[in-house]
């Protein structure tokens, strides 16, 4: 559990605050939010004092604790502002403390996450822009906004990012294993490919692309910027690209264009093994046969051939999905398709197959590093891996 400070600013989206302030709450923080005097035109104080921790506060002054900013920024662990208003960013790029909210981010040393929200000519306006690099080169994570409805019924880029996709800011800049990626390329694969027998039928497999995105989703969080090369796609998500694909072939393709300057390559997508050697353009019909034979021929292993490039330090991480011998086959795949780091799982075991929320993963290093992971979200073991491999570039 960590204690979160939830700053609201007065902007039309501090409904959804109300959303994220249960969405951390669920996830068993200690929040206590903070309201902007605008915020309360958009916002009762009531509504977050009933959802929170401990009853909402608006003003420096409003209770019998003299220094209430110092006592709430010393014991946060993090402080989170959505949506973040320019009025906000400017204070906290030059160093104004004029309200509680303010005043609190001046008086912690608690990690600050802002979701910038506005109508698109002000997040656009070089004012607001400055202030958000300083923000940046300060350490101040920001999650950047969507290009959507804004108020008055305009459209354009300055939309406050949805709730969850705020809260998983959250949970990444909390992970203690959190590492500074920023102008880092990471090339992510995803999901099952599908090899195509006719225009109706495929070869395939059961992977959701849940383990791949949770990489794309950590790694952007952290600030990577991310390729997604899904054949599952994925809502967006802030600084991530998805290439979307449906062949092992053209994942081959899109990885390969990808890799180009990638600092990291994660392959976790469950590649076809074999596609069909013969592509019927028109429907088979069942009419007449009581069987059929396909003809299958191999795709080309796009990990090994990925590895085997001298292009650029990149670090690969391959995905091996198992039924058996999982520590052996490891072994075999981390030297065979000559990756930094393997990831292996038993497919047959509970809460570690296809289309799972969790995964049990043991973790091999061609530097001797071993992890193993049982029954954690897969979003953990994309925190673990992603520090694992920063830590090995480093050590390089």
């Amino acid at each position: 559990m960590a204690r979160i400070v939830l700053g609201v600013g007065g902007g039309i989206a501090a409904y959804k605050a109300v959303y994220l302030l249960r969405t951390l709450m669920a996830e068993g923080h200690f929040v206590t939010p903070i309201l902007t005097e605008s915020a309360t035109k958009f916002v009762g104080q009531t509504t977050f004092s009933a959802l929170a921790s401990e009853p909402a506060k608006v003003s420096l002054f409003e209770d019998a604790d003299p220094i209430p900013h110092t006592h709430l920024g010393r014991f946060a662990d993090l402080i989170c502002i959505a949506p973040a208003t320019a009025d906000i960013i400017s204070k906290l790029a030059n160093g104004v403390a004029n309200d509680l909210l303010s005043a609190t981010v001046m008086a912690s040393r608690a990690q600050v996450v802002i979701a910038p929200a506005m109508h698109e000519e002000m997040w656009e306006n070089f004012a607001v822009q400055k202030n958000v690099r300083v923000l940046l080169e300060a350490g101040y994570i920001i999650v950047p906004p969507s290009h959507g409805s804004l108020a008055a019924g305009d459209i354009g880029v300055g939309r406050m990012a949805e709730p969850d996709v705020v809260a998983d800011f959250v949970r990444c800049t909390l992970a203690s294993e959190r590492v500074d990626l920023a102008g880092k390329k990471v090339v992510v694969s995803a999901g099952g490919t599908r090899e195509a027998i006719d225009p109706v039928r495929f070869i395939g497999n059961r992977s959701s692309g849940k383990q791949g995105i949770a990489f794309a989703k950590v790694a952007a969080c952290w600030g990577a910027e991310v390729v997604l090369v899904t054949a599952n796609p994925s809502p967006e998500f802030p600084r991530v690209r998805q290439v979307v694909v449906t062949s092992a072939a053209e994942m081959s393709e899109a990885m390969h264009l990808e890799r180009d300057r990638a600092d990291l390559v994660v392959m976790a997508a469950a590649v076809s093994d074999f596609r069909v050697q013969t592509f019927s353009s028109t429907k088979i019909k069942r009419e007449g046969r009581s069987r059929m034979t396909l003809e299958l021929e191999a795709n080309s292993d796009i990990l090994a051939s990925l590895a085997a490039s001298e292009l650029g330090c990149c670090l690969y991480v391959g995905f091996a999905a198992e039924t058996d011998a999982l520590e052996e086959n490891l072994v075999k795949k981390l030297y065979s398709k000559g990756v930094d780091i393997i990831v292996g799982n038993d497919v047959t075991k509970p809460g570690a197959g296809f289309d799972t929320d969790t995964n049990s993963v043991t973790v091999l290093s061609k530097s001797g590093d071993r992890l193993t992971l049982e029954e954690v979200s897969k979003e953990t073991v994309a925190v673990k891996v992603l520090a694992l491999a920063y830590e090995m570039r480093e050590r390089s």
